[in-house]
């Protein structure tokens, strides 16, 4: 499925470069170059200064990536001579072409100046992100598409139950978090963040997992995130160490409330803005100073795609769109509870991409 996905996004982004008064488009942003090329980069993954990009015509491709990434990306089906190599890495074997790659460029830019030079005369080149033509591209998701985000969302719930279900007094955050990313492993995924807090460190939106031992009526927290072929996940779900208290269910009848008004009014046409008032208000109503910079942003080859559901968000929901609703609350020295679904918007509402199921967990103590 990955060719032909590969296949169908280029035929995308192309159709939006018909439409477009340049001949040419440079991709920089690493979402963008997978999008068009299919290669995820492992040295992308690990390295922060890793660049590449890939340079799109109306017929043609290329790819500019480190010496290092070329006989990988050759192995995902880019033709050697469509690679354009920059820096020292030294491969052996009987293609000459790819034991050739070291040394021919210094950096991206000239790679990249090597690259442009291959076009026809008189095309009109134009660099992201001076245009928007891959971001709206990326914005409405193929059918396979949707199919990996709700395969990656699904196995992220699969994981918090797995933990879930392992779960005693006593437990610690790191054990709880160990089980939730061998789950993700072990269904195919690359596991990328696991938040897994219990007691007052629920409120810690992005805490790092550490020995912090669940106790009898305290909460846990689980924000956590994993990459199938690229497609990212993000869910949020609540669950308490024996029967939860009334302001505990007070709290998660709010968080609930905001997350329902959204997806009651998920529709083309509504607005980021309006989507972000909705779930705001429906919180706020039940949980005094309620405060939040966002309810929700877009998903996919980025855990964060625009549009962000926030104050000034313009853009209006479109079908085929796809997003992560949530109207989390964090109090210190209490906890911290949240919901967090995915959906895709469809032409008369939206689908949801994870189980449904959003009620408070309760573990018995």
């Amino acid at each position: 499925m990955t060719g032909d996905l590969t296949r169908e996004r280029l035929a995308r982004l192309r159709k939006g470069l018909a439409g477009a008064p340049f001949d040419a488009i440079v991709l920089t942003e690493p979402e963008s170059v997978l999008y068009a090329t299919g290669y995820r980069s492992m040295p992308g993954q690990v390295f922060r200064s890793h660049r590449m990009a890939a340079v799109v015509t109306g017929d043609d491709l290329w790819l500019v990536c480190t010496a290092a990434d070329a006989p990988a990306a050759a192995a995902a089906g880019i033709p050697a001579d469509r690679l354009v190599p920059f820096g020292r890495f030294y491969v052996e074997g009987p293609d000459e072409e790819l034991t050739r790659m070291a040394d021919r460029h210094t950096d991206l830019e000239s790679a990249l100046r090597a690259a442009l030079g291959q076009l026809p005369p008189g095309m009109r080149v134009v660099r992201e992100p001076e245009t928007d033509v891959a971001a709206e591209a990326r914005m409405i998701k193929l059918p396979a598409e949707v199919a990996l985000l709700r395969r990656a969302a699904r196995l992220c719930e699969d994981a918090v139950g797995k933990a879930l279900g392992a779960a005693r007094p006593g437990i610690t955050e790191r054990e709880l978090a160990a089980v939730v990313a061998a789950t993700m492993a072990e269904g195919g995924a690359d596991p990328r963040f696991v938040v897994a807090s219990v007691g007052e460190r629920s409120a810690l939106a992005d805490v790092v997992p550490g020995d912090r031992a669940w106790q009898p009526g305290e909460i846990a927290r689980f924000d956590v995130g994993c990459v199938i072929d690229g497609y990212w996940s993000d869910i949020g779900r609540t669950a308490v160490l024996g029967e939860p208290d009334e302001r505990q269910r007070r709290v998660y009848a709010a968080v609930h409330a905001g997350e329902q008004a959204q997806l009651d009014a998920a529709r083309p046409g509504i607005t980021a803005e309006e989507m972000f008032r909705l779930g705001l208000e429906a919180t706020a109503a039940r949980v005094p100073r309620y405060r939040r910079q966002h309810c929700g942003h877009g998903i996919g080859l980025s855990i964060y795609e625009p549009p962000i559901l926030a104050p000034g968000g313009t853009t209006p929901l479109r079908a085929g769109m796809t997003f992560c609703f949530e109207t989390p609350y964090y109090e210190l020295g209490w906890g911290g509870m949240m919901i967090e679904d995915t959906v895709v918007i469809t032409e008369d509402g939206y689908e949801m991409l994870c189980s449904g199921e959003r009620e408070l967990l309760v573990v018995p103590a």
